[in-house]
């Protein structure tokens, strides 16, 4: 069972603690309007087509429309991410 996502606003990214230490990350920076621009999502090989990239990209979008923001998708699996969940529509633009 995959953890909860967490943002870690000091080193700019979004968090998933795996085992043995691992983590998954979203790489971001803030544009100047205030907008997130998620840049790279990072998921250690040895958990590669385990659902990992899925649960931390929907942990993220959770996270941003729960705290009001928006998001630019620069990274292109949160591009396809999106694709397939539309839901998110109200936080993506650009």
């Amino acid at each position: 069972m995959l953890g909860k996502v967490h943002e870690n606003v000091r080193e700019l990214r979004f968090e998933l603690s795996l085992a043995d230490g691992e983590m998954a990350i979203i790489n971001y920076r803030v544009d100047g309007a205030g907008r997130l621009v998620l840049l790279h999502t990072q998921v250690p090989s040895e958990f590669s087509g385990r659902g990992v990239g899925s649960h931390l990209a929907q942990g993220t979008f959770e996270i941003v429309e729960e705290t009001c923001r928006q998001v630019v998708l620069r990274c292109p699996f949160l591009q396809m991410f999106f694709r397939h969940h539309p839901e998110y529509a109200g936080i993506v633009v650009g």
